[in-house]
């Protein structure tokens, strides 16, 4: 068992180092659940088979030194005390091998249980959704909100709450699956968004677009022009729900048009011109776009988001460590 666990921990060590010097790229569940299952098999035969194995090791150590303890002393022979609660001890303790499986097992599936199914954290890169997050942030996403999936497959097991427009959501780069984004949902299936001269319209209706006072980026020592939008919430296109009030940038030195749009899936839906771009949202699918909006990689360009690439719903920064007083919930 020792040989075969040190190529079993050397198998994980390779793959992690592979992956973080880019030579693959890798699948985060997918090493954590082979990780929750093999220190499990190993923490079941530690308690059924390893464990009690040792313990009749140590009964039978002490079972015999007393019996050997017995003998000498009636035959009147001066004896070295053997301190019995030591060697016990050293019988009963965990080899290196089972260290670092069998008593790793709790701790990694608890991280795997609140990572799968509750919360998983997640680092912003970029300035994308600049005023709402920005570079550096640490933030939690709720994996139940729009209903819990089964780690590695993504299948979803139990029905949630519905996307709804203005939601900030986690999802599965389409163009790349391995890759998660961070952009906010502005259009449910069925809606027709357009997004023309820099004016962001639902269904027909245009948003409402308040200026604000200039953004000041802490990070590029810059200003950029700050709007609000008063998005529409809803789940669909017969729900023109409270609107919800978003900061964004725009910048007027940008163009309108959308340059360099990829061939993606449902293209047809769209039409593009200088003016920008006007979508149908197809059945099972999300527009999304972000709050950055003249620096932003989102729908305009890699297309829709199905729902079966959903990871969860963003709510809290948890730490900042350029900017503490970003933590805090946000919408």
């Amino acid at each position: 068992m020792p040989t075969l666990t040190a190529f079993i921990l050397a198998g994980f060590v390779g793959y992690a180092g592979s992956w973080i010097l880019g030579y693959h790229e890798g699948n985060f569940a997918l090493l954590m659940l082979l990780a929750t299952v093999v220190s499990g098999v190993y923490w079941l035969l530690e308690k059924w088979i390893f464990l009690p194995r040792r313990i009749a090791a140590a009964n039978a150590l002490v079972q015999q030194e007393t019996q050997r303890r017995e003998q000498l002393q009636a035959q009147g022979i001066a004896q070295a005390e053997l301190d019995l609660a030591s060697a016990r001890q050293e019988v009963l303790r965990q080899p290196w091998w089972l260290d670092w499986t069998a008593g790793l097992f709790p701790v990694i599936a608890v991280v795997f249980v609140l990572r799968s199914f509750l919360f998983e954290p997640f680092k912003i890169p970029s300035g994308s959704m600049i005023p709402t997050l920005w570079v550096g942030d640490l933030i939690l996403v709720n994996k139940f909100h729009y209903g819990l999936r089964l780690p590695v497959l993504n299948t979803k097991i139990t029905e949630g709450n519905p996307v709804q427009r203005g939601d900030v959501m986690v999802f599965r780069y389409p163009p790349k699956p391995s890759l998660d984004y961070i952009k906010r949902v502005v259009g449910v299936p069925g809606d027709e968004v357009a997004y023309l001269n820099k004016q962001l319209t639902i269904n027909g209706q245009p948003i409402p677009k308040v200026a604000l006072i200039d953004f000041f980026d802490e990070d590029s020592l810059s200003y950029a022009k700050q709007f609000s939008d008063s998005l529409p919430t809803g789940s669909d296109p017969t729900q023109m729900g409270t609107p919800k009030t978003v900061r964004l940038l725009n910048d007027p030195a940008r163009p309108a048009f959308v340059a360099g749009a990829d061939d993606f899936v449902f293209k047809d839906q769209c039409r593009y011109s200088v003016e920008g771009v006007v979508c149908k949202v197809p059945a099972g699918h999300y527009f999304m776009m972000g709050d950055n909006r003249d620096n932003s990689l989102d729908s305009r360009y890699f297309g829709f988001v199905p729902e079966a690439n959903i990871v969860g719903k963003a709510f809290l920064v948890w730490m900042n460590f350029s900017h503490w007083g970003r933590i805090g919930r946000f919408d």
